[in-house]
């Protein structure tokens, strides 16, 4: 009987999730290019109808490196910053006035999946799970899928999506998959 109850919200879960994500899902979803993240280097992020909706600016400073995420008229939203003398591989998403929204960490390096932790500042904590080098992998809070990143809905090789369940912070989100595609795809 409790193996049927498991089988029974593990159906319900997969339902719920391609109400939110499927093809026809009522989640946000928007257009990235891997490999255009670098710092020093400007790219923009699209939404579904191919529209500009974001633009993440590459400062380089002497310090330390700054991604500067900005609307599509330039105000800043938030800025992506590396952590200097951290044992571990951390970066850290401030808003606009300094004030700390998320801190994104790698948890665990395994073979097939990786794993990372999202400090929100006013948040629960976020997990990230999945093929993190091929951008096949989710966002969620415990369970509960938030925010889907995969290849399989373009064409293009350099080309991968971000669908977003809504009612959650799109800013975070995308800046926490610009901030782990600079981790794990680390450029010279």
């Amino acid at each position: 009987m409790l193996g049927r109850g498991r089988r029974e919200d593990r159906r319900e879960q997969r339902q719920e999730d391609r109400e939110q994500f499927g093809r026809r899902g009522s989640a946000t979803r928007y257009k990235m290019r891997q490999k255009l993240v670098a710092f020093g280097d400007d790219f923009w992020i699209e939404n579904e109808e191919g529209q500009r909706a974001f633009k993440v600016d590459g400062k380089m400073l002497r310090v330390r490196d700054t991604l500067f995420f900005e609307d599509a008229q330039g105000r800043e939203l938030c800025k992506i910053q590396e952590r200097l003398l951290r044992v571990k591989d951390s970066m850290e998403i401030e808003g606009p006035n300094g004030e700390r929204m998320a801190m994104v960490k790698k948890a665990l390096i395994t073979p097939l999946r990786d794993r990372w932790i999202v400090k929100i500042g006013d948040g629960p904590d976020l997990q990230v799970q999945g093929n993190i080098l091929d951008h096949q992998y989710t966002i969620g809070e415990g369970r509960d899928k938030i925010a889907e990143v995969s290849k399989k809905w373009f064409r293009f090789a350099d080309t991968y999506g971000v669908q977003i369940e809504q009612g959650q912070n799109d800013v975070v989100i995308l800046a926490v998959t610009v901030a782990i595609d600079m981790m794990a795809h680390p450029r010279n």
